[in-house]
């Protein structure tokens, strides 16, 4: 059973563990000390309770890889969205446990999460082709550690978080793929060049709102008004595991009005009818009333089948490679060269704030910072002024 010890002004949990037989006198865990007699109380109920249900390990003897796979994930599952708990979860599989999983728990140091993190960077891809992670991800795998040691902290499993002293790479990681956009040319060679695709109408779309892969795959149609040219971004299509999954939006500020363009109206008034001759086609039904279905199954295209048909298609008749994402950003770049204010593509994108989208934008700037301080010349000295 576990009782609660007071030494100086911190309360611990202890649990007895037994008679040691090699010295013959009482085991006791002792689980680091709590600021307050309740936080100590509640922790003791809880490792109680793992006494009663055969599922307590000393806090000496249990791996990270028990702690995340046993214990911290299973009670993680119910506060996470579906796709995140399945990345956290593929994350440990695949990464972590195989490569520190079974360094002890209260042994873990800082050193040992850098050396992960540089291992991952170099040699972390697990699809035969080899190389490392990118440095986001390894990033978003510290940010999983991090929690998951904040929450053996805060319970006096370990005595202190070790994540908070690693360092993980920053994003402009000297190995981090940089933004690549097309031009407003090579995107509208590109558009002519796929026109008669079966991917025409999606990709269209994408380039001409910004929007993310997985609000593109989880608009319905209910949601789209032709007659007024907007439509309305509310969840999202994500990929779980095999399967995909209808979500909420990344972000609150991801739900959001986006206005078309006369073109982009047309185009999706033709694609619509398309749509319809291919499901009756087919005998199918568009029962999630998607915008964009399998013309065979009448379901949600898959977003991991989107991004595999995307890379053909700029394998094909691409001015250049970029990622799917990529289209996003290129959407952006050209609205704020175009001088359309940052704070209405920020709302367009779905971007927390203005401030963010100057941020990841920031390599577009210097060219309308220029452009600036040409117009505010001519403003106030007029073009026929003399240089001083």
């Amino acid at each position: 059973m576990a009782h609660i010890a007071q030494k100086g002004d911190r309360f611990y949990v202890v649990v007895y563990g037994g008679i040691d037989p090699a010295t013959g006198k009482a085991k006791r865990d002792w689980h680091d000390g709590y600021a307050t007699r309740k936080e100590a109380e509640r922790a003791a109920a809880e490792i109680t309770k793992r006494q009663h249900d055969g599922e307590y390990r000393s806090p000496d003897r249990i791996t990270l890889a028990e702690y995340l796979t046993d214990r911290w994930l299973p009670l993680k599952k119910s506060q996470l969205s579906r796709s995140t708990f399945d990345s956290y979860r593929n994350n440990v599989r695949l990464h972590v446990a195989p490569r520190i999983g079974a360094i002890q728990l209260r042994q873990l140091q800082p050193e040992d999460l850098d050396t992960l993190y540089a291992e991952l960077l170099v040699d972390g891809k697990l699809n035969g082709a080899g190389g490392g992670l990118a440095p986001k991800t390894v990033r978003n795998i510290h940010g999983m550690l991090r929690k998951a040691l904040a929450d053996a902290h805060r319970k006096g499993t370990v005595h202190r978080n070790v994540a908070d002293l690693a360092d993980p790479p920053t994003v402009r990681h000297a190995g981090a793929k940089e933004q690549q956009v097309w031009s407003t040319d090579e995107l509208r060679s590109f558009l002519d060049a796929i026109e008669d695709t079966a991917w025409f109408a999606p990709v269209y779309l994408a380039a001409n709102t910004g929007m993310r892969r997985g609000e593109l795959l989880g608009l319905t149609w209910r949601k789209v008004d032709l007659d007024e040219a907007r439509l309305v971004v509310d969840q999202q299509l994500l990929s779980v595991g095999y399967g995909a999954e209808v979500g909420v939006p990344k972000t609150s500020t991801s739900r959001r009005t986006i206005d078309l363009d006369p073109r982009t109206v047309a185009v999706l008034r033709t694609w619509r009818r398309l749509q319809l001759e291919q499901l009756m086609a087919n005998g199918t039904r568009n029962d999630g009333d998607f915008v964009f279905t399998h013309p065979e199954t009448g379901e949600a295209v898959h977003p991991d089948r989107f991004s595999k048909m995307w890379d053909q298609l700029v394998a094909e008749h691409g001015p250049r490679r970029i990622r799917l994402h990529d289209l996003r950003h290129t959407h952006a770049s050209i609205l704020l060269k175009a001088n359309v204010p940052v704070k209405v593509v920020s709302e367009r994108l779905g971007h927390s704030s203005p401030a963010f989208t100057m941020t990841v934008y920031q390599h577009v700037l210097p060219g309308m910072q220029a452009d600036a301080a040409a117009a505010f010349g001519d403003a106030v000295f007029g073009m026929s002024t003399q240089l001083p």
